[in-house]
């Protein structure tokens, strides 16, 4: 007999959650989202989820597998099933629900509208210096300050870190490891204009200071980015400013 995935699902609304489970057949190479995708065709057609690229560009696949927030379409089913007891003797058991600390809208698919906000809120948008009519400003490549800012941007947004916080759990006004990350990446660019306003944003309510700097952020990063040390940057540049001013 072919051997199969007992796999369970979080599913419903907010207010309304339930748990399923489904018996999936393992297959070789199977990957996480793989498995979401066959109970949505094969099993449960109203199942509601997100993906795109399937490659890893996207981060719209996120999701939690047994307990830890990853891209599914990157995570093999052999690399996190459970095997529980069995010894392996069939496919094992694996545990898929929504990402953590976003409102749920309907099954896997959460809210991202409070994550985005939040970039908002610690000013982690770019402020212009120049407008479309004036030359590109020069970068420099090998300045210190711009290997600073290198070392964030491939940030894909996927929430990925926001999920994993543990202040974020415990405190749903703190700003998260994503927001921050980025408003240390613009505070390090020489082309933004809003140093001042992105550290007024991140050292308020909510902000960098709250950081418990536990590391799940940087542990859980698909793309193997460093929110905590990025965070640990604002602090210190919070604290400096404090000290010039007296």
């Amino acid at each position: 007999m072919a051997a199969v995935l007992q796999v369970t699902v979080h599913r419903g609304t907010a207010g309304a959650r339930r748990a399923e489970r489904f018996e999936v057949p393992s297959e070789a190479n199977q990957t996480v989202l793989d498995v979401v995708s066959w109970i949505q065709q094969n099993a449960d057609p109203t199942l509601s989820y997100r993906f795109a690229c399937r490659v890893g560009m996207c981060g719209s696949c996120a999701m939690m597998v047994n307990g830890v927030p990853r891209w599914t379409c990157r995570t093999h089913v052999q690399k996190v099933v459970d095997r529980g007891r069995n010894g392996g003797r069939d496919g094992g058991r694996i545990e898929i629900g929504p990402l953590a600390n976003l409102p749920v809208i309907k099954d896997l698919a959460v809210d991202m509208a409070p994550f985005f906000d939040k970039w908002v809120a610690a000013g982690a948008h770019h402020h212009p210096t120049a407008t479309r009519a004036d030359a590109p400003s020069p970068v420099r490549p090998d300045s210190a300050a711009r290997e600073v800012a290198n070392a964030g941007i491939e940030c894909i947004n996927c929430a990925v870190c926001y999920a994993a916080c543990d202040t974020v759990a415990h405190n749903p006004d703190y700003l998260g490891p994503a927001a921050l990350q980025r408003a240390w990446t613009l505070l390090n660019d020489d082309r933004d204009g809003g140093h001042e306003a992105i550290l007024d944003a991140v050292s308020g309510f909510g902000g960098c200071h709250n950081c418990h700097s536990i590391g799940s952020c940087t542990l859980r990063c698909p793309n193997e980015l460093d929110p905590m040390t990025a965070i640990a940057g604002l602090k210190r540049a919070s604290a400096r400013r404090v000290w010039r001013r007296g």
